[in-house]
């Protein structure tokens, strides 16, 4: 499998450079992929230096092992999700670290392997699992979910207008055979969706699915609480790069990084301020990078990405 592991590291040169790499520091790539952004990261170091790389898919962890064999010196490999990193970086006896990279959302390799049962343009089971281990599939949502239930999440997380009217056709199919694949599932949206709504725009299928895929792995909730254990990991002027394909991503990483920023927190009211309140990190540029047109060009999934970054004070 991991020969057939293929992700393009979106904006790899931006995200080192982000990282502000120190050849002898501790780097955690939370999200492994196929390896791409942790080839780069152990390249920077020397032999002083240590990458741990996390990731909860087994496929990707085998694709990136393979892809840094000649750096397995400096390298750790962690199957498990990058919201323990707490936990893990207690188990590896690591207290503070030089800087961390998140590239989140779904990889290319995860979209295009049909059975994964991410994609609506393939027939497949209803799955969505990033972590193959996990017991909550896509099926127990969509088969198990009460109509409110499916509507909140398609509305959050997919920010589907046509929420309601996908629940309701969702629960009503449902009635007669449990939904088990991802070409029904497809249709069903489809025939839920007005006519004059689906001649433009993208896929029917796009927003709802993507809701699905964000609830069994629980995308956005473990993005904050991720991001303020790993800037209280950092040593001064260690840095942290998150990369982000959609709007709910980017919004938990802006909206975390500029508490962290804040400094005094006292009523507007008060003459001086009294809670002594310190900021936790400079964020390090003021609007988002965004992919050059050269990568726009090479990889077209990359168009929606934003790379956001700080640095411990």
């Amino acid at each position: 499998m991991a020969e057939q592991f293929s992700h393009y590291s979106v904006m790899l040169h931006e995200a080192i450079e982000a990282l502000n790499i120190k050849p002898d520091g501790i780097y955690v790539d939370c999200t492994a992929g196929g390896g791409g952004h942790s080839l780069e990261i152990a390249k920077h170091l020397s032999e002083g230096g240590r990458l741990i790389c996390i990731d909860q898919d087994t496929d990707a962890i085998a694709a990136a092992t393979k892809r840094l064999e000649a750096y397995l010196d400096r390298t750790t490999f962690v199957h498990n999700n990058f919201s323990d990193i707490d936990a893990l970086l207690d188990e590896l006896g690591i207290e503070k670290i030089d800087g961390a990279l998140l590239d989140l959302g779904v990889s290319s390799y995860q979209l295009d392997t049909p059975e994964r049962g991410f994609s609506y343009n393939n027939d497949a089971p209803l799955d969505m699992r990033m972590d193959r281990e996990a017991k909550r599939t896509a099926y127990d949502i969509v088969n198990g979910y009460s109509r409110d239930e499916l509507r909140d999440i398609i509305a959050k997380w997919g920010e589907e207008r046509f929420a309601g009217r996908i629940a309701s056709r969702i629960v009503e199919e449902r009635e007669s055979a449990p939904i088990e694949n991802t070409g029904r599932l497809a249709e069903i949206i489809r025939s839920a969706i007005p006519a004059a709504a689906r001649e433009n725009g993208p896929h029917p299928a796009k927003r709802t699915f993507q809701a699905i895929r964000i609830e069994v792995n629980r995308e956005i909730d473990i993005i904050e609480p991720t991001l303020r254990s790993i800037v209280n990991r950092l040593a001064p002027e260690g840095r942290l790069a998150v990369i982000t394909f959609h709007s709910l991503e980017d919004r938990a990483a802006k909206q975390t990084f500029k508490e962290l920023e804040k400094g005094c927190i006292c009523p507007p009211e008060l003459p001086v301020c009294v809670c002594n309140h310190k900021s936790a990190v400079k964020i390090i540029y003021k609007k988002p990078i965004l992919p050059s047109q050269r990568e726009l060009e090479e990889n077209p999934r990359s168009r929606s990405a934003k790379l956001r970054a700080v640095e411990k004070l």
